[in-house]
């Protein structure tokens, strides 16, 4: 194989990682950015995202995935603000009334489906050891499960440790 089919994925959290929330001090900085299109109009948050954070994603060798309950629209109201082509997008099974087995979270287990034995990070805010533990015995290629502190949301760090773990392939 040749091209993307190569490149490792990166799962992509909304609400923690591009979207900080929770008490910080001195409260979160907020930008302008671009269009904000129907369902960002009404939604304050928004105005937290970083635009810098669509050109240094796009700058990673991976291939970038909408992994959010945001789903369409990650790329109606988040992708334009922030610079980024529409992205593709998790498609999550119906919610079930029964936990995840083991503690994991109720992503990790359709993740690995996608991600179908390609390399793969996954930036979320709610990642576990449980999730760890579990991508490592069922997901045959490379994984970084790299957990965001909601509060602060992606910061220079946790791009310099995708971007290395990325290259390092």
């Amino acid at each position: 194989m040749t091209g993307s089919a190569q490149r490792p994925l990166l799962f992509l959290d909304v609400d923690g990682p591009l979207i900080p929330f929770g008490s910080r001090p001195g409260g979160h900085p907020t930008y302008r950015t671009g269009p904000a299109g129907p369902v960002a109009d009404g939604n304050p948050l928004l105005a937290r995202i970083n635009p810098a954070h669509g050109p240094r994603l796009l700058a990673l060798p991976c291939d970038l995935v909408w992994a959010t309950t945001w789903m369409s629209e990650a790329n109606e109201c988040i992708a334009p603000r922030i610079g980024l082509p529409e992205l593709p997008l998790v498609a999550w099974p119906e919610p079930s009334d029964e936990d995840e087995p083991g503690g994991l979270h109720w992503k990790t287990c359709t993740l690995v489906d996608c991600a179908d034995g390609r390399p793969f990070v996954w930036v979320d805010d709610e990642i576990t050891d449980a999730d760890r533990a579990w991508v490592a015995a069922h997901h045959p290629g490379r994984a970084l499960l790299h957990r965001i502190d909601p509060r602060q949301g992606l910061a220079d760090p946790d791009f310099a440790a995708l971007d290395a773990w990325l290259r390092a392939g």
